[in-house]
């Protein structure tokens, strides 16, 4: 019995829109980077992207659960000493929830080239609006 290997750039890649409203942030997370990794396909190949395009749309009514709003902070560093910046996620999903979504898919993904290169594959808007209608995306529905 052979294996299957997907070739490079042979897969065939659709585009979704995925509407946040009312979705755990975590749950939204993992599920987009699914679809994005080409992990829902039967043809899946670790070392091949081979996954598909996500828009999310509505991110500023993505719920998170427990008392994340008020604990959880968003942190980086600037490079210089003393430069730990750190926002909490009330502030954050007031002001930048895109970056929030962003963030927690960029997190569920490899940390290498490839990984990089799939993060290409989405796209994230704070409102209802999304400017890739000529791409004629599908509804991709989100186990809540």
């Amino acid at each position: 019995m052979n294996s299957f290997m997907e070739k490079p750039g042979k897969a065939e890649v659709k585009w979704y829109v995925v509407d946040a409203t009312g979705v755990a942030l975590g749950r939204l997370a993992s599920q987009v980077a699914s679809v994005i990794r080409g992990k829902h396909k039967p043809t899946f190949t670790p070392n091949v992207d081979m996954g598909d395009y996500v828009i999310i749309i509505n991110t500023d009514k993505v719920v998170l659960t427990g008392n994340k709003l008020e604990d959880k902070m968003y942190t980086y560093h600037t490079g210089y000493v003393g430069g730990l910046k750190q926002t909490p996620y009330r502030t954050m999903m007031e002001n930048k929830s895109d970056v929030v979504v962003f963030e927690a898919v960029k997190g569920m993904l490899p940390k290498n080239k490839l990984g990089k290169q799939m993060l290409k594959k989405l796209r994230v808007f704070k409102g209802a609006e999304h400017d890739h209608v000529a791409q004629q995306p599908e509804v991709l529905n989100i186990e809540r």
